[in-house]
């Protein structure tokens, strides 16, 4: 007696074998049975998937969701494209542990949350009291870590501070999270030494954890920062994924090969490296990204004081300029602004801005950060699409939207997200259905038991009989991606149904209200 069979289908297990024909059979939670024909068992529901794949629930394995599935528990940006699990805390910012003078993201903590909370734990509970339609599995960020030690002070920590760094990850780890991320681009994490991150590596391995890292730089020092990660990881001997690997700028371009090689090379000496990547060549992220790591000092409010003071805003405008010549300011487009009035520049090409505002690019980009206070977000064209399909084509690579939940109405709905926010998955399974990348069942590999084994998530990642029954049902003829940079809010299309933890959440374009997902703690 079966609570659910899904007769008729082509399973693509997540192993990456080929697909086959066959049906499944699930009982409460849990996948029972996975057998040619089960078309006349006794079952509460039957669901008929003729001429439809049958695959794993997929894998985020790079999300900023973390707070958001609290605001929006449906997650219909994710659910919409197959999405049944999403690894939050990446880029060294985590909903949680929240102590000390650490500050979360201006994009979370204007929101309306259904309760408060500060550790691993308290977050944990408030999922289970807010269930969302997806699991979750949190990593705790450095940069939540180091702001709550030190604050943003630009300077080594103190032993003490280091000490209570590592405390705070593993009360955090003990709570739940599963690992540590970085985001040494970004304040605080830009001041820290690589000392400091190698032991907090050391402290996340002894817990069996994984390491993500948004890396220290991207473009002209991608190779050093490469190789600052993987000796973090072989010092500490923590699992390494490398977050959305890219060769950032064109005169970058060139050095995909010497990256690559060196991943491989420490994979070829017993390293455990994986990294993820979104089939998009543009990044997005806040647009104060682009400023010097002396004006980050201190955090926003002192930010701020050095952007409206005169003498010191001429200063930043020099730099800028110096690092950044004319030829860049046209690959700048303008992401979400929290400011109403400015809105009307949401996907517009930072220099068409500029004209508006008659001004030069770099003084319309400093106007942007005084009147938003520095919550400007922004597109960078800055990737090459070849070095994309190299990069997504490698079989460490997993998939990851680096996006957080988003939806058509409520509180997540007026921002100007990138369109990866609601087209990752389908848009990767398309490129392979059309021959354009991987075989297909290597595409669903990479975004279901890939990632798995990753993050350690045992009972998930494959349809195989005692897994847990996160899986989707889609149209190969019709799975696509429609968000685009101009309209980014439009949900995939061609995932006709997702189940998460044997419920079904999504089903002929319709949520069903079922909030099955739960933390998948460490």
């Amino acid at each position: 007696m079966f609570d659910i069979v899904i007769t008729g289908g082509r399973i693509f297990d997540g192993t990456g074998k080929p697909a086959f024909a066959g049906d499944v059979g699930i009982t409460g939670d849990t996948i029972t049975a996975i057998e040619p024909d089960l078309a006349k068992a006794e079952t509460r529901r039957l669901i008929h998937a003729e001429g439809r794949m049958v695959c794993p629930g997929f894998i985020d394995t790079h999300s900023h969701s973390d707070v958001y599935v609290l605001i929006q528990p449906d997650a219909p940006s994710k659910i919409f494209q197959g999405v049944t699990t999403e690894v939050a805390g990446n880029c060294g910012a985590s909903g949680a542990p929240l102590r000390g003078a650490y500050r979360m993201p201006s994009d979370w903590k204007d929101k309306p949350f259904p309760d408060t909370w500060q550790s691993v734990a308290d977050y944990r509970r408030l999922l289970e009291a807010h269930p969302p339609a997806v699991n979750v599995v949190l990593l705790a960020g450095h940069n939540t870590l180091r702001g709550g030690a030190m604050g943003y002070d630009n300077r080594p920590a103190t032993a003490e501070e280091l000490r209570t760094m590592v405390a705070q990850l593993e009360q955090a780890m003990d709570e739940g999270a599963r690992g540590l991320s970085s985001g040494l681009m970004y304040p605080p994490g830009m001041f820290a030494p690589a000392e400091e991150v190698a032991t907090l590596c050391r402290a996340a391995a002894r817990r069996d954890g994984t390491y993500t890292t948004h890396m220290r730089n991207e473009g002209s020092g991608l190779l050093e920062a490469i190789d600052e990660a993987i000796s973090a990881a072989r010092q500490s001997g923590v699992r390494l994924q490398i977050s959305h690997l890219k060769t950032a700028g064109k005169a970058n371009w060139h050095k995909i090969d010497a990256a690559l090689e060196r991943i491989e090379a420490a994979r070829a000496g017993g390293m455990d490296i994986t990294a993820d990547r979104y089939p998009y060549i543009a990044s997005y992220t806040d647009l104060d990204y682009i400023l010097p790591s002396w004006f980050m000092e201190g955090g926003n409010k002192a930010s701020l004081a050095r952007l409206r003071d005169p003498a010191t805003r001429k200063k930043l405008r020099e730099e800028l300029c110096h690092d950044h010549p004319a030829e860049y300011w046209p690959t700048v487009v303008i992401g979400a602004v929290t400011e109403h009035f400015h809105r009307k520049y949401q996907g517009m090409p930072l220099i068409d801005v500029a004209k508006q505002l008659n001004m030069e690019p770099v003084d319309a980009c400093l106007y942007l950060l005084d009147v938003d206070e520095l919550r400007t977000n922004a597109f960078f064209l800055g990737m090459s699409e070849a070095n994309m399909h190299r990069i997504l084509a490698m079989p460490w690579v997993t998939l990851g939207s680096d996006a957080s939940v988003r939806a058509l109405t409520g509180p997540l709905s007026v921002d100007y997200p990138h369109p990866r926010a609601y087209g990752t998955f389908p848009r990767f399974l398309r490129m392979a259905l059309d021959g354009k990348t991987v075989p297909v069942e290597e595409a669903v590999r990479k975004m279901t038991s890939l990632p798995a084994q990753q993050f350690r998530l045992k009972d998930r990642g494959t349809l195989a009989r005692g897994k847990k029954a996160d899986l989707s049902i889609i149209n190969p003829e019709t799975v696509r991606d429609i968000a685009t940079f101009d309209q980014p809010r439009r949900l995939a299309e061609g995932v006709e149904l997702v189940m998460v933890n044997g419920r079904v959440a999504l089903e002929n374009r319709q949520m069903s209200g079922s909030y099955a997902g739960k933390m998948l703690a460490g």
